[in-house]
């Protein structure tokens, strides 16, 4: 390349040899209030919206005390009893001191938000934009609102130190497996991961341990990365316990998470 070929600077690009094309400064497209917006939807842009997502999710939730995210259904309503033990799990983790962080929907989502803000605990509801647009629900005392699943789900692994699955669909499962993933990769410290709800999670365990373990696709011992129960009681007693236990070895964390956490009897 010859060294006196044209330079033509754009932003932090230097370009040698006439491309032609656009020709204008940022400024001047900045400046233009004739522009074309179709480069609002272009990737760069994208970015900047990523971006600001993550600072506001960051700003938003840095002072956040002690927090679980409870994971369900958006379609169960109240007098439901999946509904309803939601509502007493997210009553006993505010007891407990936790702060309760939902996806900010309706059903158990907003179950967990109501037994939160009924015992005057911290109530956070992370929405996503959807086609059939669901808004935050009534029981939560900071919302937050994305556009994109990844954003939020890093606000999810970020912010909270315990997930609590209720029954749900396959929402509530990519949050299960995601979670397990990290643990089992060692991309996140180990944290507790509850299933609320034997007879639901029963036969996912059963498949796990049936045709993923026996097929050498995951180890025996990661059945022992979750704990599944019925309890309320329970669940919370163990994410307590995991947490008062934090500043031990690793060798004492795994006795922690030992036999008797195992989730459904082998």
């Amino acid at each position: 390349m010859a060294q006196n070929d044209p330079v033509h600077l754009r932003g932090p690009l230097l370009l040698r040899r006439d491309r032609g094309g656009d020709r204008t400064t940022t400024d001047q497209r900045l400046l233009d209030k004739n522009q074309d917006t179709d480069w609002l939807h272009t990737d760069p842009w994208r970015v900047l919206r990523i971006q600001s997502e993550f600072v506001n999710g960051f700003g938003a939730l840095a002072e956040l005390s002690d927090a679980v995210s409870v994971f369900g259904s958006a379609r169960t309503r109240p007098g439901d009893p999946a509904y309803e033990q939601a509502v007493e799990l997210g009553r006993a983790l505010a007891e407990a001191g936790y702060a309760v962080v939902t996806g900010g929907g309706p059903g158990q989502m907003e179950a967990a938000n109501k037994g939160a803000w009924e015992a005057n605990g911290e109530s956070v509801g992370l929405g996503i934009e959807l086609p059939m647009e669901q808004g935050i629900n009534r029981w939560v005392d900071l919302g937050l609102h994305f556009r994109y699943f990844f954003v939020r789900k890093t606000m999810f692994v970020k912010y909270t130190q315990a997930f609590v699955c209720t029954p749900g669909g396959f929402g509530t499962l990519d949050e299960f497996f995601e979670a397990i993933t990290l643990v089992q990769t060692d991309k996140i410290t180990r944290f507790p991961i509850v299933l609320l709800g034997v007879d639901f999670w029963a036969p996912l365990v059963e498949w796990i341990r049936g045709t993923l373990v026996e097929q050498g696709m995951v180890s025996a011992s990661d059945l022992d990365l979750f704990l599944v129960t019925d309890s309320v009681d329970e669940a919370v007693q163990y994410i307590r316990r995991a947490h008062h236990q934090a500043a031990l070895t690793a060798e004492q964390r795994e006795d922690l998470f030992g036999e008797e956490h195992r989730g459904v009897e082998r």
